[in-house]
């Protein structure tokens, strides 16, 4: 690993004025994603600045929702009975990831920040857009079971890895963030970029600018939601597809209102507003489902090797509104 200096930040303002000041530094949290890539060379910052001690650990109700502090530990947030109760999605999804000892450890903005899983990315010996601009995909016809089917370019065909972001995703969540001149919030969707043609940036962010809270608004009455996670094995690892879906139903049994959000197809969460769009205003039926799962995978490009991919994103939509209409059904 390569020696870094440390400073234990005493504020929010202390941190960014900090990390502002070097150009190679980095926010230190729980330190589960960020430490292994220290530990691969992947990252090499010269600057720690640990932000894990400020006071940024609480989950508050408010008038328009839960606002939920950067520092909140995965395992409280799943836990917090509030998220139980209102966002139940979310709590499955915290629960769905990682072990239970990562979730002691592992933060609210640190988990929303993780980088991809890419085996290539990992391996500082192959070619990769995302470590090193310019240099290649390794993974464009090599191992890509985990990789995307959604918004990849020429550039990278990585996915994000983390499942709570997608249940955030659905939830219409705001990222509060912290900066030099002050505070501004970010929509979740607008949080995340693309790769185009710089896979190496994940988020929006500038450098120096530190996420202190996401916020949630509240979801609809009677709404009812869920995460679900195909993966290769039961426990400890990363989506092949998942789903975070709300639906809310009229009185009429009519969809009033629909959220989703796919993971593991996609450089970001993918925001599925093409089936939300289908869904909204008909009748709750497979025909309906099978027709909103159409017209969002209909973008689709699969690799050579992970076409398996749609089909499974497919048939996890249309079980995932199945089961959420039932549990409403008159």
């Amino acid at each position: 690993m390569k020696p870094f200096d440390y400073h234990l930040a005493t504020s929010p303002a202390d941190a960014v004025a900090t990390l502002a000041e070097h150009p190679d530094a980095a926010f230190l949290a729980g330190g589960t994603n960020l430490v292994d890539h220290m530990k691969l060379g992947v990252a090499e910052p010269d600057l720690l600045v640990d932000v894990s001690h400020l006071d940024l650990a609480e989950t508050v109700l408010t008038d328009s929702g839960v606002r939920i502090g950067a520092n909140v530990r995965n395992s409280d947030l799943a836990a917090d009975p509030v998220i139980r109760s209102h966002y139940p999605m979310l709590a499955r999804a915290l629960l769905s990831g990682a072990s239970d000892q990562l979730r002691n450890s592992a933060t609210t903005a640190g988990n929303l920040l993780q980088r991809t899983r890419c085996v290539y990315f990992q391996d500082v010996t192959t070619p990769c857009n995302k470590r090193e601009p310019g240099s290649g995909c390794s993974a464009l016809g090599g191992y890509v079971r985990y990789h995307a089917i959604l918004g990849a370019s020429p550039q990278c065909i990585a996915v994000h890895p983390s499942d709570m972001a997608v249940a955030m995703s659905a939830l219409d969540a705001h990222v509060v963030v912290r900066n030099t001149e002050g505070e501004r919030r970010i929509a979740l969707d607008e949080f995340y970029r693309l790769p185009g043609d710089e896979p190496h940036r994940d988020t929006v962010l500038q450098h120096g600018e530190l996420i202190t809270a996401v916020e949630l608004p509240a979801p609809p009455p009677d709404a009812v939601s869920d995460y679900r996670k195909v993966r290769d094995r039961a426990s400890y690892a990363f989506a092949l597809v998942s789903v975070a879906a709300e639906l809310s139903f009229t009185s009429t049994f009519q969809i009033g209102s629909a959220r989703i959000a796919l993971g593991g197809v996609a450089h970001k969460p993918w925001r599925a507003r093409k089936a939300e769009a289908v869904l909204v205003g008909d009748q709750p039926s497979d025909e309906v489902f099978a027709a909103a799962a159409d017209a969002e995978l209909a973008q689709a490009e699969p690799q050579p090797g992970n076409e398996f991919k749609v089909d499974l994103a497919r048939r996890t939509l249309i079980a995932q509104l199945r089961m959420l209409t039932a549990r409403r059904r008159p």
